[in-house]
This record gives structure tokens, sequence and C-alpha cells, in this order.
């Protein structure tokens, strides 16, 4: 196959190939041609079929066919290549809410041959400026509201230097670049095994890891986890939370239903009200989103009893059994549960609404393979808790991290989960086996928080954990030791909650604060964490 990227850096930047995992192709739809680019498959194709007329992207207020999403990704892949000066292998961030426009620059990177970085748009600019100089990025795209944060990171990082901005009505606006350029755009001839995204993860170290994915691994995903478990239709309308910056909310909102040829609801704000509002406005047949959403849309399941919806897709984090039975009481509709990773994609454990097991998140995903070892690698008998390994048509490749050893080991990757396997196949969450806070399906790390703490004057010390919590699963909880003199107090809580959330993504402050004299450590220093949670 023959690479399409003259800008070389991310095939440079690769793990090692003994480094990688083990990939398996043996299903029939995971038999890949040489050159691929995935916007051809996933958006192009339905014109090619005569199917351009269908709906695509639905919003409020705009309805957008697939020949429409096709005419705004062509425009902006021209001004990338020819105002910006985009070549293929270039990083190009985007930084934006959940919107239609999102939607055609992520096409439009994509059909220039580029790598596309998608970002949250909480994240501040020194979360922006981490993502940036890790990924090399010189271009980007932004939403215009979001101004204010990207270009504080841009006069942080000197080789971020091409900005453009949409929903920006200034003639410097990507906007009016787009109605210079032409609504046709011959797509980079990229090879299947080309990058073309970058999904950033947080580790427990704050030290942002940034995964790296392939044209063919969009469409491995799209074959496996959907194909044989959501079993969408083109009629499908999907509504959901996660930000299209998680390949959660990449699968479940974009890539999955254009597959099929199936619309999507996107939302810029998409809580429990506005996914309820949205569910009964646009007709959405298929739910993604995480169980606390669903806890908190299950006192009004009677009108969603009355809607359209038959599929919903929990994932992000674990679905407590209660959850499942509280949501099938409300409902009458069965959820279907997953787990995947950033370093996977997506999903590749999970069941359908058939073969659901309360308590389980289900079997693995054919196309995938799964197994729970012990700390050497070896499998353990059923009903053992050990680690959770996979391995697949996707795997892990870390951008120029160490930690790349860590993830894969002979073959299979470790994805910090803890499991245990029943001897029905079905796989059954434990824990995370790290100090990851997975709180309301957003993964936090305790020592990203604890830096902004320590930022204020008056923390002294401080150590975060994840907290049990009945409705986000895990709670940040922050154990905090003052400078001599200040005591702690309630309006002393708030100010340093509200400081967090200025520092960096405000999802990531801590929702509970424990003043304490001093941190449990071992004599060499070492904090002793477990001693925390016994505390929390």
């Amino acid at each position: 196959m023959s690479s399409a990227h003259t800008d070389t850096f991310a095939r440079d930047n690769l793990p090692a190939a003994e480094h990688q995992p083990q990939y398996l192709f043996d299903l029939p739809e995971l038999q890949f041609t040489a050159q691929l680019n995935c916007a051809s498959e996933l958006l192009d194709r339905h014109i090619l079929e005569g199917n351009g007329s269908r709906i695509c992207i639905r919003a409020a207020g705009l309805s957008w066919t697939y020949a429409d999403l096709q005419d705004k990704a062509n425009r902006i892949a021209n001004v990338l290549v020819h105002d910006m000066g985009v070549v293929p292998g270039n990083r190009v961030l985007l930084h934006a809410p959940n919107s239609a426009m999102m939607v055609a620059c992520w096409f439009a990177v994509i059909k220039a041959g580029a790598i596309a970085v998608a970002t949250m748009p909480l994240l501040r600019a020194k979360e922006l400026k981490s993502v940036i100089d890790k990924a090399q990025i010189r271009h980007a795209l932004c939403d215009f509201y979001l101004a204010v944060e990207v270009q504080s990171a841009a006069q942080q990082c000197a080789a971020l230097h091409t900005v453009r901005y949409f929903n920006d009505d200034g003639p410097a606006g990507l906007d009016a670049a787009m109605a210079r350029h032409s609504a046709f755009f011959a797509n980079a001839d990229t090879a299947s095994d080309d990058t073309c995204i970058i999904a950033f993860t947080s580790g427990t170290t704050g030290v942002p890891k940034a995964t790296m994915h392939f044209h063919r691994d969009v469409m491995a995903i799209c074959a496996c986890w959907p194909r044989h478990v959501l079993k969408p239709c083109a009629d499908d309308v999907f509504i959901g939370s996660p930000p299209l910056a998680f390949t959660f909310g990449l699968g479940g909102l974009v890539l999955f239903p254009m597959s099929v040829g199936a619309s999507s609801v996107l939302l810029e704000k998409a809580g429990p009200p506005q996914l309820l509002e949205g569910i009964q406005a646009f007709g959405a047949t298929v739910l993604v989103t995480a169980p606390t959403s669903y806890r908190a849309l299950a006192p009004h399941g009677d009108a969603l009893r009355n809607s359209t919806l038959r599929r919903c897709v929990s994932a992000g984090e674990a679905l407590p059994a209660a959850t499942r039975t509280l949501w099938r009481e409300a409902t009458g509709l069965e959820m279907i549960d997953g787990i995947g990773a950033t370093e996977l994609l997506h999903i590749f454990i999970s069941a359908d609404e058939a073969h659901a097991l309360p308590g389980a998140t289900g079997k693995v995903v054919p196309g995938y393979q799964a197994q729970v070892v012990d700390e050497e690698g070896n499998p353990v008998p059923v009903g053992t808790v050990g680690k959770l390994a996979v391995r697949g048509p996707t795997g892990c490749r870390y951008l120029a991290d160490e930690r790349q050893t860590m993830y894969v080991r002979n073959g299979w990757n470790l994805t910090g989960d803890a499991y245990k396997m029943d001897a029905e196949g079905y796989f059954i969450y434990q824990a995370r086996t790290d100090d990851m806070i997975v709180s309301s399906g957003y993964n936090i790390a305790g020592p990203e928080v604890e830096e902004a703490l320590l930022l204020h004057p008056a923390v002294a010390e401080c150590a975060v954990i994840g907290a049990a919590d009945e409705e986000r699963g895990q709670i940040v909880h922050a154990f905090v030791t003052l400078r001599a003199g200040l005591v702690g107090n309630d309006a002393l809580v708030k100010e340093l909650q509200d400081f967090v959330k200025n520092t960096i993504a405000p999802y990531k402050y801590p929702r509970s604060i424990t003043f304490v004299s001093m941190l449990p450590r071992t004599q060499t220093g070492k904090l002793q964490r477990f001693k925390l949670r016994d505390l929390a």
C-alpha cells in the first residue's frame, strides 16, 4: 500500500511493530483494500449510490442531506488545501461543540488526507496547548464562540499558525472562505494504514496520551459492533450526549449512522432535558449516552414509552444492574451495554437486548477476542478477577509514548479494567485497575486536578481520588491541606471548586472536598491513596 502522507510525522511516530498489538481481520467484512479513504466510504458513497437526498444531520433549525454535508465538506477541504496550505499527514485541530459544521470539518480533514485531532469544547487553553504540542499541530478549524481559549493557546504555541473560525460572519471566517471555493474535491488517495485520527485520552499521570487510528480502523469499528450488536437501519435517527471528540461520540453519532445511511441529531447541549426534548422533537430511534443520563431520564418513562425510541446504548462507564432495571421498568426498553476504549477506538464487549445479562457488560464482539489474565498475562480460571485483555482489528498505538509497552503485552491490549468472566462467556466489570476516575462517562486524571488545586495560594498539599457515587458512578473527591493560619470552611470549598473550573475543564472540578491536617504517606514519602479511599 502507498501512503499519501507527504508529512510523515504520524508514521514516523508509530510504536515499533513489536510493541503493537496483534491485529485480527478474520471476518469477511474486515478485508480492506490497500488504498482507502474512510470519507469516501462513509459520505461520498451515498451520493454515488443515489441517496444524496437522504437526511444526514438534524439539529435545531437545521436539516442537512448527505449531499449537503458533502458540499460543505468539499468546500472546507478546498479551504484547507488552497488557503491554509494543509498537506496530507498534517494534523488539524478541531475545537467545537457537537454540530453540523464540526462534522463537515471532520470530513474535510479526512478528505484532504490530513489527520483530525478533535477536542472537547470544555477544554481550556492550558489543555489545548498540551494537545497542540504533543501532536505538533499547525492548523485549526474552530467554532468562533470558543475563540478565546483557542487564541490563548495559539499565543503559547509557535507551531500553530493557521486558524479559521466557523460561525464567524467576517471576511476572514471559514464560512466566507467556503463560499469562494468549489463544491468539488478529489479525496486524497490514502493508504488504509494512513493515520486519519489522533484521539487524546488522559492517563493517571495527567500527561495526555495520543492514540493513532488508521482509515481502516474507522471502517473496522463500523463493521463490528454496530453490525453485529446494534443492527441499525437507514431509517434510524440517532441522538446522544457524548462529545464528538470522544471516540464514543464520534462512532455513535457520526460513523455508525452514516455507515448505514441513517441520520443523527446533534445537540450542542445534551443534558437529560435536552435529550428528552430531542427524542420527541426529531423522532429519535437510537439513544447513545452514559448510565447517569439514563437514571435522570427514567422518571420520564411514560413519555419515552410513547416515543419513537427503540434502541438504548450505554457506555462510557460501568452500567449498574439497578440502572438497567430502573430503565427497563420505566420505558419497557432493555439497554445495550458495552465497553470500549479510546485506544481501541470503540466497543469490543457488549450484548444486544435479547442477550443482556444484568450486572454483566456482555460478550466479546465479533471480530475481537478477549480474556481475563493475571499479572504475567496468563488466562485465569472462570470466575476469577483479573485484567481485561483484548485484541481485534483495532488496537493501541500511542503517539511517541513509552506507556505503549504497558498497554500492549504479548500482542494483547490491556485496557486497565478489572473483570471476571463467567462460564457462559459474559464479562463482568469489577473496577479500574489504575487511579483513573470515571465520572458520568468522563475520564478524569486525579493528578491533573491536584495540579490545578495546587495553583491556589491557600493549598499546601492535596490528593484527589474517585469516590463512589450512586448517580455518577464516581465523583472527584479532593483531600486538601491548607497553608498555615487558614481554616477550611464552606466558602473556601466553593472558592477552590470555582478556581479549578476556571483552570481546567469544568467537569473535572472536585465535587467533594475534605480538609485534612496531613496526607497519609509511606516512610519514603509516597502517598497512600488506599487510606484516602477508606476515608472517603
